[in-house]
């Protein structure tokens, strides 16, 4: 390592502010980290300020790791950890990360194998020769994590390989003299869905969100414009992903099928609710003989490039751009994108999606970022008449219009995303059977929103403060429930089929394919049922044509013919429980943003929002504000 850092080299810094004891054998480029590798990793440990002054000095992320040749074999470390860990912690199962040195312990109470418990971390690891991370155990098994953890561990040369020629990109030396920034609109602007911004500067080409359009049929409205940006997948330098929802990252599999092989930065939780989602894409394009973009190879590429972060740590993405996640309170792992650009060149946040208020699941957005410069805000909820009620009348508009269905032997059955609106529901759902203020009925659930409701219980630490509580200190599942039936298989759905009352959760939330599609055939003939919505329906869905009155919806049937359906079954739209901002919160996000904004970019509305929203920011912030289309270049810097 030769490159300079405050003039001297990288090296030398770290071996002049670090004790012989410590005993580091080698510093290594780890992706965006810089990785020294121990062979004493208990001093470090119990020495934790040592590292802490590097990263001071060198405002550089710093991780040690163990050397490979202090750590046991796998069944010997297992062993020895078995025999450490409590039983009343429940470890269930143990993930083995070779290219990290890493054991992701997962237990179902988790608390107890904290310091604060008595829990010798340290030790461990020195018995181990493995650095431990300890998290909580879903409740059932989710196949999405064991997904991700398949794919990781069948690709550990790769990432080795990756992670040091991916630090040799970020620290290398600038190029340019110069400093500029462009955003180039690739897609979700005047428009929801195939969320994509290209960065721009001297030095860098970043992604931010690579989605789909899920309503479109044309391949022209429903991929990223990289076409007219004039810029192929491998001149790319990252691609920052803000969420799990496929209109914000379901195109990234197929930049790595087209020649891109650089990082996926994402939260910890995204990672395992996106893949899951595009594996049920590849899934129904292949039963529904759809086009198929990528397939499981290329997720595979994805999670072996995908580098996961917390929020609010800084880190170096490119030469010139530094990245750090917030809280945006939308949906599980959700995130604000901040990029602090040049030695304090340019700041811009890319919201995503984001929800400024909050939620029984989440916490409000953060607005407190030190320096921004350049706003891209949604605008899903941005015309002036988009303001959502109160929680408690929501909930009881809710509550009130299943029970009028429920009474008369009907069934309604709830159109809704696996991640997100649905573990909202779960909790609304149970908390008003229990108070008897809702019909009590069997509430089925598809198999994939249970999947998605594990990995919410696994990362417990992104829920709201009180949901954390519950799942991590007082050990309650609060998504877990007497009235909840899960469909694993769909054999299993003539139970919600037979005659009496019921409610029906399941995926897809906009008709737009999955297994909801079954049970829209079997329902909505039937004056006695209900569709009811509760989440965006975007324009081109089938979801939006029954939600404005379709009186037939035509599905593709597995023989491929066409089946017409008729729609007698009531249907309404309850607003409220959205993860999006309305009108008031986006605006009062935007005021929120300090020191004032000099410029505000409005993309993901439809065009009549964005613009209502550019002209009321102007109006009442006298900030500049504009609502470009897909195909603009912006230069803010």
């Amino acid at each position: 390592m030769e490159q300079k850092a405050n003039g001297v080299s990288l090296m030398s810094a770290i071996l002049n502010n670090i004790p012989a004891e410590a005993q580091i054998t080698r510093i290594e480029y780890e992706g965006p980290r810089i990785a020294l590798y121990t062979k004493n990793p208990a001093y470090l440990h119990k020495n934790s300020y040592v590292i802490s002054e590097i990263v001071n000095s060198l405002k550089r992320r710093v991780v040690t790791r163990t050397e490979k040749s202090i750590r046991k074999q796998e069944s010997d470390a297992r062993q020895v950890l078995e025999r450490a860990v409590p039983p009343e912690a429940g470890a269930s199962n143990y993930f083995f990360d070779d290219a990290l040195g890493e054991i992701t312990l997962e237990a179902e109470n988790p608390r107890l194998l904290s310091q604060e418990a008595g829990f010798d971390l340290g030790s461990a690891m020195e018995q181990t020769g493995w650095k431990i991370k300890v998290r909580k155990a879903p409740h059932i098994k989710s196949t999405a994590i064991q997904n991700v953890y398949f794919a990781l561990k069948a690709g550990t040369e790769i990432r080795e390989k990756f992670y040091r020629e991916l630090g040799e990109a970020i620290f290398r030396p600038r190029i340019a003299t110069e400093e500029h920034v462009t955003i180039k609109t690739l897609g979700a602007f005047q428009q929801v869905g195939r969320s994509c911004v290209l960065i721009e500067t001297a030095e860098s080409k970043v992604l931010l969100d690579c989605g789909i359009h899920p309503g479109s049929r044309n391949p022209w409205d429903a991929y990223p414009r990289l076409d007219w940006a004039d810029i192929s997948p491998g001149e790319i330098d990252a691609i920052v992903v803000s969420h799990a929802h496929l209109d914000h990252q379901g195109f990234v599999p197929a930049m790595y099928k087209y020649g891109y092989d650089g990082p996926v930065y994402c939260t910890e939780p995204t990672l395992p609710l996106m893949t899951m989602l595009q594996n049920d894409f590849v899934k129904i394009a292949q039963i529904e003989g759809g086009r198929l973009i990528y397939d499981q190879k290329d997720i595979r590429d994805e999670i072996q490039h995908a580098i996961t972060l917390p929020y609010g740590m800084v880190t170096d993405i490119s030469p010139d751009i530094k990245l750090v996640f917030n809280n945006a309170g939308h949906i599980l792992g959700s995130a604000t994108v901040h990029l602090h650009i040049g030695e304090g060149a340019h700041n811009i946040v890319y919201t995503g999606d984001y929800k400024y208020g909050r939620t029984q699941l989440f916490d409000s957005a953060t607005w407190n970022y030190p320096r921004v410069e350049t706003l891209i805000t949604e605008s899903t909820y941005g015309a002036k008449e988009d303001i959502m009620p109160v929680r408690e009348e929501v909930e009881m508009n809710f509550v009130n219009a299943i029970n009028g269905t429920l009474k008369n032997g009907g069934k309604v059955l709830i159109p809704i995303p696996a991640v997100g609106r649905a573990q909202e529901i779960l909790l609304v759902l149970d908390q008003y059977m229990k108070s008897k203020t809702l019909v009590e009925a069997p509430v089925f659930i598809e198999g994939m929103i249970s999947e998605a409701t594990a990995i919410h219980v696994s990362y417990a630490d992104y829920l709201s403060r009180e949901l954390r509580t519950k799942i991590l200190e007082e050990g309650v599942n609060p998504f877990k429930s007497e009235y909840f039936t899960e469909v694993e298989h769909p054999s299993d759905r003539e139970e919600a089929y037979r005659e009496g009352p019921a409610i029906i959760m399941a995926t897809s939330g906009m008709l737009e394919g999955g297994p909801v599609l079954d049970y829209f055939e079997h329902l909505a003939p039937s004056e006695k049922n209900k569709i009811i919505f509760v989440s965006y329906q975007v324009q081109g869905s089938m979801g939006r044509r029954v939600l404005d009155g379709g009186s037939q919806a035509s599905l593709m049937g597995q023989d491929g013919k066409i089946k017409i359906v008729d729609v007698r079954a009531s249907v309404q739209k309850v607003d409220g429980f959205s993860g999006h901002s309305d009108y008031n919160q986006i605006v009062r996000f935007v005021g929120k943003v300090r020191p004032k904004l000099q410029l505000v970019l409005v993309n993901h509305g439809e065009k009549r929002k964005t613009e209502n929203l550019a002209y009321a920011i102007q109006r009442i912030y006298r900030i500049p504000a504009i609502h470009p289309a897909v195909q603009e270049a912006i230069r803010v810097y």
